[in-house]
């Protein structure tokens, strides 16, 4: 139950994934590096797609065609390894599967913590630290996304 002043983010992130390899978002902490998908929050009036061309954009400065929802999570921090940074944090994440379009410039607004992207060998998502880590089993070597769409309150 959410309590007065406690709000839920809606985050869209894209799935790109391009001859054998996979976008992400580096980024680093305490632990070291870690990847993650590109996107972010869904800005008032804003539509999922265009939260998602956008912060991709923002982030990688590429352009980015979105398709259809393909995993809904929530991330609720108290329940994650990352709970004592942020308690009360909880975020609905749409992950697309989007096409690669074109390189339309640089990133110009990475989020605080992120380090840069990466197109990442779908061979190698195994062996990084990845969040969600769920996404190295829906994510099959060839590309493929298989699995459920909802995937609860995973990591």
């Amino acid at each position: 139950m959410l309590t007065r002043n406690k709000k839920v983010r809606v985050s869209a992130k894209a799935i790109v994934i391009r001859e054998g390899r996979v976008l992400l978002m580096r980024a680093r902490d305490a632990a070291g590096t870690y990847y993650l998908l590109p996107g972010g929050g869904v800005k008032s009036g804003e539509t999922l797609h265009g939260a998602v061309v956008r912060e991709c954009l923002e982030e990688t400065g590429i352009l980015v065609r979105p398709g259809e929802a393909r995993y809904l999570r929530d991330y609720i921090a108290a329940n994650h390894e990352f709970a004592g940074v942020n308690r009360g944090f909880h975020q609905v994440e749409v992950m697309f599967k989007c096409t690669f379009v074109k390189k339309a410039g640089r990133a110009h607004a990475p989020d605080q913590s992120q380090t840069g992207s990466a197109w990442i060998p779908l061979s190698r998502l195994g062996k990084i630290r990845l969040y969600p880590s769920l996404l190295k089993i829906l994510i099959t070597p060839a590309g493929k996304l298989r699995g459920p769409i909802y995937l609860g309150d995973s990591n």
